[in-house]
């Protein structure tokens, strides 16, 4: 067996129509369908599926970006409060996670499920 990348990823709702703007139209997932009942909501981010289902636990979620500071404003122009703005979180020093010396930045938000929002961004060394 190989596991060839990960398929889906089960996150809570509170409000589903809430939670269809402000992953359709805020963060500009696909959205795939909405299922009554149970109370299921799909969506598609590169091919990888999103599963929101009332009654499920909170979840972290990670999104890359290529422009930490970028998303930031564009979110917040958006009306999203963050929790925390984009900091650096490691330097790479050896290399584990990408070129050696590069950084690892990130910054925090709630959605409408409060499940917890991360954007993650690789800069280069001193950048």
């Amino acid at each position: 067996m190989q596991i060839t990348r990960l398929h889906q990823v089960a996150a809570n709702v509170l409000d589903f129509e809430k939670t269809k703007h402000f992953y359709a139209e805020i963060l500009g997932a696909k959205f795939i369908k909405e299922f009554h009942p149970p109370g299921l909501l799909f969506f598609e981010f590169e091919g990888t599926r999103l599963l929101f289902e009332q009654n499920n636990p909170p979840a972290t979620l990670y999104f890359r970006v290529d422009d930490i500071h970028g998303a930031y404003a564009e979110l917040r122009a958006h009306g999203v409060e963050f929790v925390s703005e984009p900091h650096l979180i490691h330097k790479d020093e050896d290399g584990v996670f990408g070129p050696p010396g590069s950084e690892e930045w990130m910054a925090f938000f709630t959605d409408p499920g409060q499940n917890t929002i991360a954007l993650a961004s690789r800069k280069p060394a001193g950048s």
